[in-house]
């Protein structure tokens, strides 16, 4: 499941094997873009904004263009050596491959892929809020934005990617145990919105880097939590059952005693 150090790290792997890169070749797998050759153009940078992926690219006018792809719950870009074998998803899910001298970049189940001259990329992440790994993170920001909402629930405010950028189901529930605040808590009612805020920016920024997310200080598997994807376990603070329900359109992890009701 992307979150925002997913997407960076994503970002980082698609530069190592393609900045600087000519294409040799592109095949687009999606109606919009079916026509679309990049033969020739050049990969500036990759990118990332939140959950959205933005991969630069110069075209043989020197007109500068950026290709946008958000990963969503699902999407994911590889990279290959020409010749190995694509081995991540099914053949039918790839939306687009592009191809250069020394890497090919495979894009599976990529959602809103388009392309947009670089100019114009705010018309598509304008809209998110400071991101939590970007250079421009800006923490009073995303405070101001949570707290223009004071009667939403912090669980449903903190995966607004409007409020701030890069926050997914995983951190969602694993911050509010940390800062021991229920999910369903009115934004308005949270004790420390700063410190809620800061302690996101932390744990995205500390997995930064790596595949493994752990907010634990634990990698090895089924100790990389505290109460995301751990229905009816034990908390590792008091014992009890961590339940598991539904919060709007997604579901939520907390421990009842350590995460009292506030609302």
């Amino acid at each position: 499941m992307p979150e925002g150090d997913t997407v960076w790290n994503t970002a980082r792997v698609l530069d190592r094997a393609l900045a600087g890169a000519r294409l040799t070749g592109s095949d687009f797998r999606v109606p919009q873009l079916a026509a679309t050759d990049l033969t020739g153009w050049t990969v500036r940078e990759s990118a990332s904004r939140g959950k959205h992926l933005l991969l630069r690219l110069t075209a043989p006018t020197a007109a500068q263009w950026t290709l946008h792809s958000h990963l969503r719950m699902d999407g994911a870009w590889r990279a290959y050596t020409p010749g190995e074998r694509w081995t991540a998803r099914p053949a039918h899910l790839i939306r687009v491959v592009l191809r250069s001298p020394g890497a090919v970049a495979v894009g599976y189940h990529l959602h809103e892929l388009a392309l947009v001259p670089t100019a114009e990329e705010l018309s598509l992440v304008g809209h998110l809020g400071p991101d939590l790994l970007g250079p421009d993170w800006d923490a009073d920001e995303a405070v101001r934005r949570l707290a223009a909402e004071p009667e939403r629930t912090i669980g449903e405010a903190l995966l607004d990617q409007r409020n701030l950028a890069g926050v997914g189901n995983l951190y969602k529930c694993e911050v509010l145990f940390l800062r021991g605040v229920s999910p369903w808590t009115p934004v308005g009612a949270v004790p420390d919105l700063p410190g809620t805020v800061a302690l996101a920016q932390r744990l995205l920024a500390a997995n930064r880097g790596r595949w493994t997310q752990s907010t634990t200080g634990v990698l090895r598997r089924g100790g990389t939590s505290y109460v995301y994807g751990r229905r009816a376990q034990p908390c590792r603070r008091c014992g009890t059952a961590i339940r598991k329900e539904e919060l709007g359109d997604r579901v939520t992890y907390w421990c009842p005693v350590c995460q009292p009701d506030r609302s």
